[in-house]
């Protein structure tokens, strides 16, 4: 069983994220179970989404405590929380980076994919919601899936504009950590 956990702010889109992430992970055939989890209910407030994912139905019901990987939706959450706890040994962090934020030093067994993804957003979308371009990124780092089952899970969540904006901003996310990983 693979568990990813999102860390954003309620109104960034996190539920949205991990809808289309376990979209893409049953397009492949898999049983994904994605849920969000929330403090206090309102704009702004810290909140967390989860995906499970497994070959088999998915049971499990409870918060992700050691993900294999985290999805950084804002980075200003990393100065008030541990964002990183419990990330397993080969863990694979996806953060969307913020001016003004440090970027925590991760164990070297780990790694750590930092991208522009609300500057993709606005460039594509015109909107700073970077959450397709970071899922273009996870499919990049982590190889658990390519670029074409995000596009496709995409399409069955949009239309128009914000369609053709999202899979553009998939598609960054995509190719800017393919060219991380070459360099």
């Amino acid at each position: 069983m693979k568990e990813i956990r999102i860390h954003a702010r309620a109104g960034q889109g996190a539920i949205t994220t991990a809808s289309l992430l376990g979209s893409a992970y049953f397009l492949k055939g898999m049983y994904p179970y994605a849920f969000p989890h929330f403090g206090a209910a309102r704009m702004g407030a810290p909140m967390n989404a989860f995906v499970r994912v497994d070959n088999k139905p998915v049971r499990l019901r409870s918060q992700i405590y050691e993900p294999d990987y985290i999805i950084i939706v804002d980075a200003t959450l990393t100065r008030g929380f541990n964002c990183f706890s419990g990330l397993k040994e080969k863990g694979i962090v996806i953060f969307n980076e913020k001016e003004g934020v440090e970027i925590p030093k991760v164990d070297a067994r780990k790694k750590i994919f930092v991208l522009p993804a609300n500057e993709i957003a606005m460039k594509t979308i015109g909107r700073p919601l970077g959450n397709t371009a970071l899922l273009g990124a996870f499919a990049a780092a982590t190889g658990e899936f390519d670029l074409a089952a995000v596009q496709e899970s995409i399409k069955q969540r949009f239309a128009g504009r914000a369609l053709e904006g999202n899979l553009e901003a998939a598609k960054q996310g995509y190719e800017f950590v393919k060219n991380q990983m070459k360099g």
